[in-house]
């Protein structure tokens, strides 16, 4: 169905959202760490923010797995599967 379709683009969209350099907050966030760690890189950020992203990929695999297999609607009057003609 096109909402279960959205659901797993947010899945995968979220974890590229924390990794990717065109975060328009990355600067700050570099500068801020660079604050208290000199030598802190991009690298560095990714390499943090690495195990985060892991987790979000999983536990929004298990959770849009988890509605999908159940008969749970995903919103108002969106079913997780269409029925095919």
């Amino acid at each position: 169905s096109p909402a279960m379709t959205t659901a797993a683009y947010r899945v995968g969209d979220g974890i590229g959202n924390i990794l990717t350099p065109m975060m328009p907050c990355v600067a700050l966030v570099l500068v801020c760490c660079q604050t208290w760690y000199k030598p802190f890189t991009f690298g560095n950020l990714v390499a943090s923010m690495a195990p985060f992203a892991a987790s979000f990929l999983l536990a929004g695999a298990l959770i849009a797995t988890g509605w999908s297999a159940s008969p749970m609607p995903l919103g108002p009057f969106s079913p997780p599967h269409i029925a095919p003609p």
